[in-house]
């Protein structure tokens, strides 16, 4: 005789791919889920996941599995823009299904500047050439950068890019110095980022007759959108006699891997 029992939240399921609730591009290629041992785990059971109530995915318990965590794949055809809720249920002989509690995730595979090139820059990095490069001053960008720029600082202007969106977090790289700005606000969405790069970053990268400022954007679920092109320029007489304080939200560090959240 078959009995039925009133089915039983089981923990949510996790995405270990996800970053803050989202989903890349990278990801949603081989999108993995994390199902929990549960409570009477036995073999045979099955377990069945589902997206947006949709059926993707299932695996049966085997003896060695008891009590260790179950991995899924969710085929990426399942996996489109937009907010999505995942969920599974247990289905065990002679009990009805037992369904789980709902992760809610954002899925965004469209990524800050549009999809990168093939290109590669001199240092082998890929470029994105849906970016433009970095507005500079006509004077600076014809003459270069002197002592008295440098004690001042330099304003630039980085152009509105392919799905902008709230939460993207810009690295400007000057020279070999990485400045992380504010990330972008609902209301910049749009907008030109006027930045103003303080004297104590210009003076850290030095001089250089062919000093490269590029960018790049890494967008809240951590789409990459690779370098913008460079700019180059000739900064000379990098000596002011006492560099101004950091400017507040700017964070300036070494170059270092591309793009990684700061």
């Amino acid at each position: 005789m078959t009995h039925t029992q009133t089915p039983a939240t089981l923990s949510a399921p996790r995405l270990p791919q996800a970053i803050g609730n989202g989903i890349s591009a990278l990801a949603s290629a081989h999108l993995q889920v994390d199902i929990s041992p549960y409570p009477s785990m036995e073999e045979g059971d099955l377990i069945e996941l589902f997206w947006n109530n949709c059926f993707a995915a299932s695996r049966k318990v085997t003896a060695c599995r008891i009590g260790t965590c179950t991995h899924l794949c969710v085929p990426q055809s399942f996996v489109q823009d937009g907010p999505a809720r995942v969920h599974y249920q247990v289905l065990q002989i002679g009990h009805g299904p037992m369904r789980s509690a709902v992760t809610l995730v954002r899925v965004k595979t469209s990524y800050p500047g549009g999809q990168p090139s093939p290109r590669l820059n001199p240092e082998g990095d890929t470029e994105n050439q849906n970016l433009a490069p970095v507005n500079l001053p006509e004077t600076i960008r014809r003459h270069g950068v002197n002592s008295s720029q440098v004690r001042r600082g330099i304003p630039l202007t980085i152009e509105p890019y392919l799905n902008m969106s709230t939460g993207d977090a810009i690295t400007l790289r000057w020279g070999d110095v990485r400045l992380d700005l504010p990330r972008i606000q609902a209301n910049s969405v749009g907008l030109a980022v006027q930045v103003w790069v303080p004297p104590h970053v210009i003076v850290e990268a030095g001089d250089d007759c062919r000093l490269e400022v590029t960018y790049c954007i890494l967008d809240r679920v951590g789409n990459n959108s690779r370098w913008a092109p460079a700019r180059t320029l000739r900064i000379a007489a990098c000596t002011p006699p006492r560099p101004a304080s950091p400017a507040p939200g700017y964070q300036p560090r070494r170059f270092g891997s591309p793009c990684e959240p700061g």
